[in-house]
């Protein structure tokens, strides 16, 4: 694979002191530039902006390989090793699943590791891995 550029996401939050012990603490995120208003963090190479804003109104999920996936999402594809290592300290630390993690589209191309969960203001977030990365965008 080549390269790949980091991505911007902006994303709102109605409290940051929570994303702040969520995102650095519990994720291991380092934090970069913020204010009263907004927190810069390094989310694995790429550059997230948790943005104080109110809740938004209703929630909407898809269906995917037997699952109810939250929409919006957002997350990051980690190695292997890394993913069950981070599922194991969500866990340890009482993050609850929206979806547990698991194997997606076992057998088949495409076939990942994957689970999901909210930060603490309701954001959902998709960690996920495949064992043959080269399989990312597989048809």
């Amino acid at each position: 694979m080549s390269s790949i550029a980091p991505f911007h996401l902006a994303f709102p939050v109605d409290d940051l002191p929570a994303a702040r012990a969520f995102y650095g603490g519990l994720l291991g995120c380092p934090e970069g530039r913020s204010s009263s208003e907004w927190i810069d963090f390094d989310f694995f190479g790429h550059q997230i902006v948790a943005h104080l804003a109110p809740k938004s109104a209703g929630a909407h999920h898809n269906p995917v390989d037997g699952h109810d996936v939250p929409v919006p999402h957002f997350g990051v594809v980690l190695d292997w090793d890394d993913f069950h290592a981070l599922a194991a300290r969500l866990r340890a630390g009482g993050v609850r699943f929206v979806i547990e993690p698991h194997i997606r589209f076992a057998g088949q191309v495409g076939e990942q590791a994957t689970m999901f969960f909210r930060d603490p203001c309701g954001n959902a977030l998709e960690f996920k891995a495949f064992r043959d990365r080269s399989q990312l965008f597989a048809k």
